[in-house]
């Protein structure tokens, strides 16, 4: 298997005893974590291609911006 295959695992949520209020509330936690929610929204509708290649660089620039913080904050801590 190579690295940019996309690798398909199913969620699960184990239901104990009679429990399942909080089972459903394990797998919506789950489905938010991985994304599934932001995926159905940004599919609901047709996107173009521009549209998505600026859609793309916006959330890479924010990655980026969001590493250089975590790194900023790792080499300005206090040492004890």
């Amino acid at each position: 298997m190579s690295s940019n295959e996309l690798v398909l695992r199913p969620l699960e949520v184990i239901v104990e005893g009679d429990n399942v209020e909080r089972a459903i509330k394990a797998l919506k936690r789950k489905v938010a974590q991985e994304g599934i929610y932001k995926e159905l929204k940004r599919r609901r509708f047709y996107e173009k291609p521009s549209v998505k290649t600026k859609r793309k660089q916006r959330e890479a620039e924010r990655r980026r911006r969001k590493e250089r913080r975590r790194q900023l904050r790792a080499t300005s801590k206090p040492k004890k």
